[in-house]
C-alpha cells in the first residue's frame, strides 16, 4: 500500500504562504519557519506529519502529497484549514 512522509506549514492567507515559500527558496529552514509560523500543532515538530496513507488527509492535501516530486516544496495548497506549504520527504507507491 502507498504511504508518504510529509511536513507542512499552515497559515491563514495565500500571501503568507507565498512569503514563506520565497524564504525557503532563498535558503530558509522549512522546519524553523514551521515552528515560527504554522497554525498546526505539527509546527512544534517542524511541520512533520509522520507517515500516512492515501485518504488519511483532506483531499486537496492528499492529491499533492501523492503526486508531487519528493523533496520539492509545493503550495500554496488551499484546504478548509487555510493555506499549506507541503514537502513530501519520502513516499512509497
Amino acid at each position: 500500500m502507498a504511504s508518504a512522509v510529509a511536513r507542512h506549514i499552515l497559515v491563514a492567507s495565500e500571501a503568507d504562504c507565498l512569503t514563506l515559500k520565497k524564504q525557503i527558496e532563498e535558503g530558509g529552514s522549512f522546519a524553523e519557519l514551521a515552528k515560527q509560523h504554522s497554525k498546526c500543532p505539527s509546527g512544534a515538530e517542524g511541520g512533520n506529519l509522520g507517515t500516512f496513507g492515501p485518504g488519511q488527509m483532506v483531499r486537496e492535501f492528499d492529491e499533492v502529497v501523492f503526486s508531487a516530486p519528493v523533496g520539492e516544496v509545493q503550495g500554496p495548497v488551499k484546504t478548509q484549514f487555510g493555506y499549506h506549504l507541503v514537502e513530501v520527504t519520502a513516499r512509497t507507491d
